[in-house]
């Protein structure tokens, strides 16, 4: 009854982000960049700490390395955040650009003798498969100390192996939202779907207006795993996800046919998807974004689902969030709207100072409030003030999250192991990619995500 009220509550939060005022969304606003400035200045350079929600050792002349897959604003904006770190402890920081799959990346380092002492890694499957091969080490007391007071248990769990520390949660992505084009939606007199019957009663109204309504990013197996976790979530409930994410039950269980069969309802009409089947095959995740929100009242597509981190996409085109763009959370295909996360989580690699303290900082409500003032990030930290996301938008969905509590449920591909739930072009997004293509093959679809999930699961 608790975990059903909480998801309501959620849900209930979500379901105000389409009626707010938004004003733009995204990194690289002047204010944004202004505010981060002003926080780092304060606590910049030495003691001058008093607000200071952390304490970190002096680290002169220590050395650190921290991989991770992100790029552009992603990576500007984390070295604002490692920036702030060197000013507090006199540590040199570096960043070292990595590649998906990350855990081979990490193989190639470690192999060659040279491991950053921190990595970022985006997947639960990933820091699984890190400590097994002996390469992550556990989160120290300090670090530990600010997990409990600043996490919900469930982000805590995320990063432990058997009941040992491992993983930081410091970025979070809430997955379960759809963008829309404003101008497609009035030209069609549609509006906002709480359902997925809704949902494709409201993508037959535009498509009946003359734009294709679903903008789907095929190219990229992923995006495919989120919209059927999604579809699962909400159907089948949290119990069963649990389930199916552990490979405690088949994929070969009716749930799964069910929420394919589900799935099939959209994907199987190539009429409501960009380009249909073989369109969308081509058409990467960012593609997937600008083509919604250019071409006038004529787009390629009307909607397009994805996490908060559209914004950062849609920020490349014209389109302003609140009036040319808006957001609706993932229609209710149960009871309620399903609430699906993702996240990118600092493990040591090393298990020195430097590396520690870092995980520290990166646990820190002060950390988050770096980012999240630059705009383009979610943190699961509860102890961060919302006041510091840049627009209404951002702070909306980041208390949606954090209100989700223990309840909210992460990326299941990502909590698999890397080989059926994060390789291009193999396991689940191969297969899904093959479904999106054949939606009709229901029961093939279910055996080969079965057959590669238990190899995947017994290696």
């Amino acid at each position: 009854m608790r975990r059903t009220l909480r998801m309501r509550r959620a849900a209930l939060v979500f379901t105000a982000i389409g009626a707010l005022a938004l004003t733009g969304c995204g990194g690289d606003d002047d204010g944004g960049k202004d505010k981060a400035g002003k926080g780092s200045e304060k606590s910049s350079g030495t003691s001058d700490d008093s607000a200071s929600t952390v304490n970190l050792p002096k680290l002169d002349g220590e050395k650190i390395s921290v991989a991770a897959v992100w790029t552009g604003p992603e990576q500007a904006n984390f070295t604002k955040v490692l920036d702030e770190f060197e000013k507090r402890t006199g540590a040199t920081v570096t960043f070292v650009p990595s590649q998906d799959p990350i855990v081979n990346f990490l193989g190639t380092k470690i192999a060659g003798g040279q491991p950053p002492d921190v990595a970022m890694i985006p997947q639960v499957g990933a820091i699984q498969q890190a400590v097994a091969k002996k390469w992550a080490k556990p989160v120290g007391p300090e670090a530990r100390a600010q997990l409990g007071q600043n996490y919900a248990e469930v982000w805590q769990d995320l990063g432990a192996v058997d009941g040992t520390q491992y993983g930081v949660y410091f970025k979070a992505a809430n997955k379960s939202l759809v963008w829309y084009n404003t101008k497609a939606f009035e030209n069609a007199g549609a509006s906002e779907p709480k359902t997925w019957k809704d949902f494709l009663s409201t993508a037959e109204t535009i498509s009946a207006s003359g734009v294709t309504p679903v903008s789907v990013g095929g190219a990229d197996g992923w995006t495919l795993t989120d919209w059927f976790e999604n579809i699962y979530l909400s159907q089948a409930g949290p119990e069963k996800y649990d389930q199916l994410a552990e490979h405690k039950i088949k994929w070969t269980d009716p749930s799964v046919k069910e929420a394919l069969t589900t799935l099939a309802e959209l994907f199987g009409k190539p009429s409501l998807i960009s380009g249909g089947a073989d369109g969308a095959l081509q058409t990467e995740f960012p593609v997937s974004v600008t083509q919604t929100f250019t071409g006038g009242d004529q787009p390629k597509g009307a909607m397009v689902f994805e996490g908060d981190f559209v914004s950062i996409n849609i920020a490349q085109t014209k389109a302003k969030i609140g009036t040319d763009a808006k957001v609706f959370p993932f229609p209710a295909v149960g009871a309620d709207s399903p609430v699906v996360t993702g996240g990118d989580a600092a493990v040591a690699l090393k298990d020195s100072k430097g590396a520690q303290a870092l995980l520290t900082w990166l646990a820190s409500a002060d950390s988050a409030k770096i980012w999240a003032e630059a705009g383009g990030f979610i943190s699961p930290n509860k102890s961060l003030d919302a006041a510091a996301y840049p627009n209404d938008v951002q702070r909306t969905i980041a208390e949606a999250l954090i209100d989700a509590g223990d309840d909210v449920r992460f990326d299941m591909s990502d909590q698999a192991p890397q080989s059926f739930g994060g390789t291009p072009g193999k396991g689940e997004w191969k297969t899904l990619q093959d479904f999106l293509k054949n939606p009709k093959d229901i029961a093939g679809a279910q055996a080969k995500l079965e057959s590669d999930a238990a190899k995947a699961y017994k290696s």
